[in-house]
Order: structure tokens, then sequence, then C-alpha cells
């Protein structure tokens, strides 16, 4: 065995449930001082530091209860500031929920505020940007490479290589445009 597993053994019988409380309390308000956090995060974080699972609920329920523990309103950010920032598709930002423990109705109704027209000018920004970086390459490795970044953040393929070939149109008509215009 090693020295740090008898010490934490040693700290487990020595620590009161009053101790106990009082570091899941100092954990839980850590994570919540450093960034929003779900519950699930939480007690995933409380049961790594070997909280008793009944302590890490009381707590868990009494920061629910004073509102410092909020998954719909961590949800609804959450999706709004990862489809705004980085243009993640609705079935990327449901991913990234479930993988955050948010409960499938409450990340249903924050899904909820990603309008079908707001997915498709998200994955028209990510296909404008990726363009302009590969401009000067070969039309079917530009065609790839913004149909993957479409893909990467979670659009279904058929959107990627619907937004991926008007871009290019668009791209096209603007430089027919601009030559034209001299």
């Amino acid at each position: 065995m090693s020295r740090s597993n008898r010490r934490s053994e040693t700290q487990a019988v020595e620590r009161s449930e009053a101790d106990w409380e009082e570091l899941a309390r100092q954990v839980a308000l850590r994570q919540l001082n450093a960034a929003p956090r779900s519950r699930a995060q939480l007690a995933a974080k409380l049961a790594a530091k070997e909280v008793p699972e009944v302590i890490a609920v009381r707590i868990l329920d009494r920061f629910t209860e004073v509102g410092l523990i909020d998954d719909a309103a961590y949800a609804g950010m959450l999706v709004r500031t990862r489809h705004a920032e980085r243009g993640l598709s609705r079935r990327a930002l449901a991913l990234e929920l479930r993988r955050k423990g948010i409960d499938d109705e409450v990340a249903e109704t924050a899904l909820a505020q990603v309008e079908p027209e707001d997915e498709d000018a998200a994955a028209r920004q990510v296909a404008a940007k990726k363009a302009r970086a590969t401009t000067g390459l070969d039309y079917e490795v530009r065609r790839r490479r913004i149909a993957a970044a479409l893909g990467r953040k979670g659009y279904p393929p058929g959107v990627c290589f619907r937004v991926t070939e008007s871009v290019l149109q668009d791209e096209a008509a603007d430089s027919d445009g601009a030559v034209h215009a001299e």
C-alpha cells in the first residue's frame, strides 16, 4: 500500500461528519468559483475527493436550494456560448451537455434556443472562415477541408456539403464580380 493510500485511509477514519461537510462545501465552492458547473460534475469531484455520498448529496441539495447549482441555467449558458463562439451544431451541443451530466429533458429545453436558421448561419460562418484560410488551394482540397471542419463541429453530412458548396459558389461569384468591376 502506498503512503498516500494509507494517509487517505487514516484521514477518512479521523474525519467527523462536520469535517466531511466542510470539505465538501469548500471543494464545491472552489469548483463553482473557478467556473460554472453542473450538479453531476460537482458530484464527480466530491466522489474523487472521497466525500461520503450521503454528505455530498446533502451539500449538493443545499447548493441547489440556494441557487448556487442550477443545471437549467448552466445548460442554457453553455448552449448560447458554445453555439455563438464555436459554431457548434445542436448535435455537438447535446453531446457536450450529456458529457457534463445534464439531464436529457433539461438539455432539450436549452437546445430549443438554437433555431434552425441560427444553426445554418453558424455553419456558414464556420465554412466562410475555413474558406478564407484555404484560399489558394485546389478546389477539391478546399471542399474537403471545409466539409471536414463542419463535420468536426457536429453538422450532419448533408449540411456540411450543402453549406460548403454554397460558400464556395458565393466566393466564386464575389471574385468574378470583383474582376468585372475593375
